[in-house]
Parts: C-alpha cells; structure tokens; sequence
C-alpha cells in the first residue's frame, strides 16, 4: 500500500484495482479547507463518534457563507456547550481560526452509502431546500432515515437559501 492509503492491486487477469481515499474540499472565503483534516480532528475526541461537515456558499455572494459541523455525540452523551467549545478549541489549535465552524449540531447518524463514504453533497443540497429522492437513492444509504434530520433542519433555514441546482 502506498502512503495515505493509496495503492493498486494488479489481478490475474491484468485488470487492476485502485484503493485510495478522496475528501470533499470546501472553500470558505478563498480558503481551501479539505473535509478529512476536520473529521481527523473530530472524531479523536472521546464524546464525538462521528461527523459530517459541510460548506454553505453564500447565496447572496460577497460573504463567507456558512460552516456547518454536525455530530454524533458518544452513546449517552449529549452535545451541550462545553462539547462545542472543545470541538472548537481543537479545531482551532489542530488546524487554523478558519476550521471553526459557524454551528454544530447533533445528529443521530451521518447520512453514509453502503461502502461507508459520507454524503456531504447530498446533505448539504438536502440542507439547502432539495427533496432527498432528488439527491440521492434512498435504498443506497447504509440508514434510509439518515437525512431525515437534515430535512427537519433545512425547514428551519432562513428562507433566502434557495436549492442547490
């Protein structure tokens, strides 16, 4: 295996499989910041057990847009202020003042395909107004219900975000 996981098995038949890991990279105010640092941070932290972050553009334009973490907090523990200010503080400390997100939310389960990817894109248009069927097969999610909650929380957006198209 080549290093950071990247690598290629060559078969029998001379046909070849590539093994490789790709991250979403979001762009907050000119600033590339790419999802793998975050989830590296996050989820070494005791109370998180998993993450899911995603970058809102501006709609208007001109602004930063918004930088949004949402998070399963550890069976039995709850996401409350001081779990926010230490996801924030070790972003920061890990990474730059950018990585801290504008909010985080819990949520029960990160929306995930049956190979285990996370579904930023998908979310994140669920967030930003579009019906879940039209983003992606329900039937391919490793929990059909995981973006129910992302449903719940685009109804409470502010209505000048409109869908991703």
């Amino acid at each position: 295996m080549a290093p950071r996981g990247l690598g290629a098995l060559q078969r029998g038949d001379r046909s070849c499989t590539v093994a490789g890991r790709s991250d979403a990279t979001l762009n907050r105010g000119g600033v590339r910041l790419g999802t793998a640092e975050f989830y590296r941070v996050v989820e070494e932290l005791p109370d998180v057990d998993d993450s899911l972050v995603v970058h809102l553009e501006d709609q208007a334009g001109g602004g930063p847009g918004e930088l949004l973490l949402f998070v399963v907090p550890r069976a039995g523990g709850a996401l409350d202020d001081a779990l926010r200010g230490g996801i924030a503080a070790a972003l920061r400390g890990a990474l730059s003042p950018r990585h801290v997100p504008d909010a985080i939310t819990a949520v029960p389960v990160v929306p995930r395909n049956r190979t285990g990817k996370k579904l930023e894109l998908p979310a994140k248009k669920v967030l930003l107004g579009a019906a879940p069927a039209e983003v992606v097969d329900r039937d391919t999610l490793t929990d059909p219900t995981a973006l129910d909650t992302f449903v719940a929380l685009a109804a409470l957006r502010p209505a000048h975000h409109s869908p991703v198209r």
